[in-house]
C-alpha cells in the first residue's frame, strides 16, 4: 500500500513538474514565433489561424490551471501583439494594413463633407463636395503624420470629428446663416455662378477663421500640460451624454438621405449589420506565401475589418444594375431618382486628375464669436475623448501607458491639427479615431511605422482629385443607410461610458436621463421659437442661440454640473474606475523613453537642458523605466532558469 502510495505522489509530481515545464516551454515557443514571423514576414498569416488545426493547437496547449495564475499568463500571452509600437513590418505587409486603415477611417471620414455639404448649400454641387473630401483626407493625412512623429508616438490616425460638426451645423443653422431657398433646388443653381460661389465660401470661411480661433484654446491645454488638470473634473456621466447627442442630433439628416429611397437604404444597413455583426467571425481564404509552408491559403476576416466598405460597394452595385436596366426613376421630381447612380455621372469627368489643396483656397478666413463658443465646446469633448483613446491604443499596441508629457504633446498636436484643417477649409477639425484604435486589437499589429504610411496613403488620395469625386456619387440612400448604422454606434458609444459609473444608484439615473432629455428639449424649443432670445445685442443673441441648440453642450453642461454638484461617491460616479486604466501597468518591458520620447535624437540634446523640466510636453531624463526594465528581465530569466 505504501509503495502504491508513493509511486502515486511521484506521479503527480512528474505530471506538475512537466506542467510547468511545458508552460515555460510554450511561453518560449510563443516568442520565438513572434520573433520568427517578424523575420520571415508571412504575410496575412497574423490576421487569422491557417486552419483549423493550428487553433485547436493553440487551444490545447493553453494551460488552463488557475490555481498557479497560468490561465492569465496563457491569455495575455495569447493577446499580445505580434508587432508592437516600436516593430518594423515587412515592406509588403506595412502596406496592406496601412491601407486597410484608411478603409477603417473611410466612413467616419466620407461622412462629415456630406453632412456639412447641407449646411453650406452645396447639396447640388457635387464637384465641390469631392474637393472637400481630397481636402479632408490631404489634412487628415498630414495631421496622422505629425501625430505619430511628434505628438502621442502612438500608432493612432487622425480624422475629422463629429464634435466639431454638430455645433458648425448649429451655427449654420441661424437664420442670418441659413441657406437661401433656391439653393435648395436643384434647377436653380447654377455651381459656377459668382453668386453661388459667394453663397457657400462665406460660410466656408466663418467656419474656418472660427475653427482656428477655437483651436487655439486645445493647443494651449496640450502644451502647456493643463489637460491632466481638467480630466479631474470630467468623469462618464458628463461624457456619455455628450457623445451619445452628437449621434442623436443627426438623425434628421440620415432620415432625409434614407428617406430619398428607403429600400436601398434598408438594403445598406442590412448589409453593414450583417457584415459587422452576423458574418464577422466568418474567415475568407485568400492566397498567402511564406518561407516555411511557401504558397498556402489564409484566412482574412475581410467582413470584421472592412464592412461599412463591403455594405456600400454592394448597395451600390444593385444601384448600378437597377440604373442600367431603367428600374428606377429618372424623372427628378419621382420618388427614388436620387439611387440612380448616373445623376452625378458628370462630376468624375469634370474633376481634375490631380489637385493640391492649400490653406485659404476658399478665401480669407473669417471670425463669428458664436461659432467660435460652440466649436469650444466640441473641442473639450473631443480632447476628452482623445486620452482614453491614448491609453486603449498603448494597451493593444504593447505600449507602457503614456506619461502626462506625451499626452500633452498629443492634445497640442490635435490642437495644430485643428489649425491646420481650419486654414485649409475642411470645415472640421481633427481628432483620434476610436474605430482604428480598435482595429489594432483585431490584426495584433500595433506598429506605428504602419499607422505613419497610412497617414501618406491618405495624403495621396487626397491629391487624387477623381478618387474625391468618385465618392460624391455613391447615391443619396446609399449614404443615408451608412448613416443610420454609424450614427447609431456614435449614440451607443457614448451610452458604453456609463460602464463605469454605478447605474443602480439613483443619482446617478437621475443625472444621466435628465440631462439627455433636456438636451433633446432645449433645442427643439429653442429652433421653434428663435424671437424668445432677445437680449438687445447681437452678439450675445448669437452666441446663447449657438449654444441654446447644440445638443452636445446642454446635454454635456447639464451633465457636468449635476454630477459634480450632486454628493456621490468616487466609486458611484465612476471616477474611480475612470482613472483605473491610466494608471494601469502595461505587460510590455519596453520603456517608456523608447516609445514616447522625441524622435531624430531630439530628446537627447533637450535632456542636456536645465530648463527643460519647465516644459510640460518635454520628456524629462529619467533611467528608473531602463532599470526597471533590465532588473525584470534579469530576474525573470533566473526564474525561468530555476524553475526548470
Amino acid at each position: 500500500m505504501c509503495t502504491r502510495c508513493s509511486i502515486v505522489i511521484k506521479y503527480i509530481s512528474f505530471i506538475k513538474i512537466t506542467l510547468e515545464m511545458n508552460f515555460y516551454s510554450w511561453s518560449e515557443f510563443y516568442s520565438g514565433f513572434a520573433m520568427a514571423f517578424r523575420e520571415d514576414g508571412t504575410g496575412l498569416d497574423n490576421l487569422a489561424f491557417d486552419d483549423e488545426e493550428d487553433s485547436d493547437q493553440l487551444k490545447t496547449n493553453v494551460p488552463t490551471d488557475k490555481t498557479c495564475g497560468s490561465s492569465g499568463a496563457a491569455q495575455t500571452a495569447v493577446n499580445r501583439p505580434t508587432y508592437i509600437v516600436t516593430d518594423v513590418p515587412p515592406w509588403y505587409l506595412c502596406i496592406f494594413l496601412a491601407f486597410q486603415h484608411y478603409l477603417t477611417a473611410f466612413g467616419g471620414i466620407i461622412s462629415i463633407p456630406l453632412v456639412l455639404s447641407e449646411g453650406l448649400c452645396l447639396q447640388h454641387d457635387s464637384l465641390t463636395q469631392s474637393l472637400l473630401i481630397n481636402t479632408i483626407f490631404f489634412v487628415s493625412g498630414i495631421c496622422t503624420i505629425l501625430q505619430v512623429t511628434f505628438g502621442v508616438r502612438l500608432p493612432i490616425l487622425q480624422g475629422g470629428t463629429f464634435a466639431l460638426m454638430t455645433p458648425a451645423m448649429a451655427v449654420l443653422s441661424m437664420p442670418e446663416w441659413k441657406c437661401p431657398a433656391w439653393t435648395q433646388n436643384a434647377s436653380l443653381v447654377n455651381t459656377s455662378s459668382p453668386l453661388f460661389i459667394e453663397v457657400w465660401q462665406t460660410r466656408m470661411r466663418m467656419l474656418q477663421g472660427s475653427i482656428m480661433v477655437a483651436s487655439v484654446l486645445q493647443i494651449l491645454v496640450g502644451f502647456s500640460g493643463l489637460i491632466g488638470f481638467l480630466m479631474r473634473f470630467i468623469g462618464p456621466l458628463t461624457i456619455a451624454p455628450t457623445i451619445s447627442l452628437i449621434g442623436l442630433s443627426l438623425y434628421n439628416s440620415a432620415g432625409d438621405k434614407a428617406g430619398s429611397h428607403w429600400g436601398i437604404s434598408a438594403m445598406t444597413t442590412v448589409l453593414i449589420v450583417l457584415f459587422s455583426q452576423y458574418l464577422r467571425l466568418i474567415p475568407i481564404p485568400v492566397p498567402a506565401y511564406n518561407q516555411t509552408k511557401k504558397l498556402h491559403t489564409s484566412k482574412f476576416f475581410i467582413f470584421q475589418t472592412m464592412p461599412i466598405l463591403l455594405g456600400i460597394a454592394v448597395s451600390w452595385l444593385v444601384c448600378y444594375l437597377l440604373t442600367i436596366f431603367d428600374v428606377l426613376p429618372s424623372d427628378s421630381t419621382q420618388y427614388g431618382h436620387l439611387a440612380r447612380t448616373d445623376v452625378k455621372r458628370s462630376v468624375v469627368s469634370k474633376a481634375s486628375w490631380f489637385t493640391l489643396p492649400y490653406p485659404g483656397q476658399w478665401g480669407i478666413p473669417a471670425v463669428n464669436l458664436a461659432a467660435v463658443v460652440g466649436i469650444l465646446a466640441g473641442i473639450i469633448c473631443s480632447m476628452a475623448e482623445s486620452v482614453g483613446d491614448y491609453h486603449a491604443c498603448a494597451r493593444l499596441s504593447g505600449a507602457p501607458p503614456p506619461p502626462k508629457h506625451a499626452i500633452s504633446r498629443g492634445i497640442g498636436i490635435e490642437g495644430l491639427g485643428s489649425l491646420l484643417a481650419g486654414a485649409f477649409g475642411t470645415g472640421n477639425g481633427t481628432t483620434s479615431f476610436s474605430e482604428n484604435v480598435a482595429a489594432l486589437g483585431i490584426t495584433k499589429v500595433g506598429s506605428r511605422v504602419v499607422i505613419l504610411l497610412s497617414g501618406c496613403i491618405m495624403v495621396l488620395m487626397g491629391m487624387l482629385g477623381k478618387i474625391g469625386a468618385i465618392f460624391t456619387t455613391i447615391p443619396t440612400p446609399v449614404v443615408g443607410g451608412m448613416f443610420l448604422i454609424m450614427f447609431g454606434v456614435i449614440t451607443a458609444a457614448g451610452i458604453s461610458n456609463l460602464q463605469f459609473t454605478d447605474m443602480n444608484s439613483s443619482r446617478n439615473i437621475f443625472v444621466f436621463g435628465f440631462s439627455m432629455f433636456l438636451a433633446l428639449v432645449i433645442p427643439n424649443w429653442i429652433v421653434k421659437n428663435p424671437e424668445f432670445l432677445k437680449t438687445g445685442v447681437e452678439e450675445v443673441d448669437q452666441v446663447l442661440h449657438v449654444l441654446l441648440t447644440t445638443h452636445m453642450f446642454v446635454g454635456g453642461f447639464l451633465g457636468f454640473f449635476l454630477d459634480s454638484t450632486i454628493p456621490g461617491t468616487k466609486h458611484e460616479r465612476g471616477l474611480h474606475a475612470w482613472d483605473k486604466p491610466q494608471v494601469e501597468d502595461s505587460s510590455t518591458s519596453l520603456a517608456s523613453e523608447v516609445v514616447y520620447n522625441l524622435p531624430f535624437g531630439i530628446s537627447s540634446c533637450l535632456q542636456t537642458q536645465s530648463w527643460i523640466r519647465y516644459v510640460p510636453f518635454c520628456p524629462k531624463k529619467s533611467h528608473v523605466s531602463q532599470d526597471k526594465s533590465e532588473d525584470t528581465t534579469q530576474s525573470g530569466g533566473s526564474e525561468l532558469s530555476t524553475r526548470v
